[in-house]
């Protein structure tokens, strides 16, 4: 992906984010760009300060990377985990928005063949699943096992050693990650 892509991405989360938390309407967005029309899966994850405020994804989308990212950016505004702390109108200047364009999940038989900083990991037993992105490992410090085990237990609700367990899937895939942030420091 150019950086010209990545810039023109973040800057339309941006502009859904602002409008999102703002309450307006969604513009329909288009692109001629074959990238941005391709059926792939992505996160966008918003930070205030270093301090998580929002990341939803989807593996599987029902369009466009470009629909995607506008659906996941409205999203992330509503992210449950801050239904009581949504991010406000007058902390959007404070937010840096960082994006994950994914690779398709490739189930694993060996979930510590995984590679820290490379593969996120989704978990999925029976009803319940997690996931982590790549980058969390490498924010974390955590081991293989760690990051699987936190997976399990705390996303997903399992046991902590569930990965360990045949009835258990353990997904891996890529990300391409950019951000706001990074793209400015670079």
């Amino acid at each position: 992906m150019t950086e010209q892509q990545k810039l023109q991405l973040l800057a339309i989360a941006r502009e859904v984010i602002a409008a999102a938390v703002n309450q307006q309407p969604i513009k329909n967005y288009k692109s001629d760009d074959s990238l941005f029309n391709e059926n792939r899966g992505c996160f966008v994850t918003m930070h205030n300060n270093g301090r998580l405020r929002g990341c939803i994804g989807q593996f599987t989308p029902r369009g466009s990377l470009l629909e995607t990212i506008v659906t996941m950016a409205v999203s992330a505004t509503q992210d449950g985990r801050f239904v009581n702390d949504p991010v406000s109108p007058a902390e959007l200047n404070e937010i840096d928005i960082e994006i994950s364009v994914l690779s398709p999940l490739v189930k694993t038989k060996d979930p510590l063949s995984l590679e820290l900083g490379v593969h996120g990991i989704y978990i999925q037993r029976g009803h319940a699943g997690g996931c982590f992105l790549p980058q969390v490992a490498t924010e974390t410090g955590w081991s293989k096992e760690e990051f699987l085990t936190q997976c399990c237990y705390g996303k997903a609700g399992m046991a902590p050693d569930a990965w360990k367990q045949a009835d258990t899937d353990v997904f891996l895939f890529t990300a391409e990650v950019f951000g706001e942030k990074k793209l400015a420091d670079d």
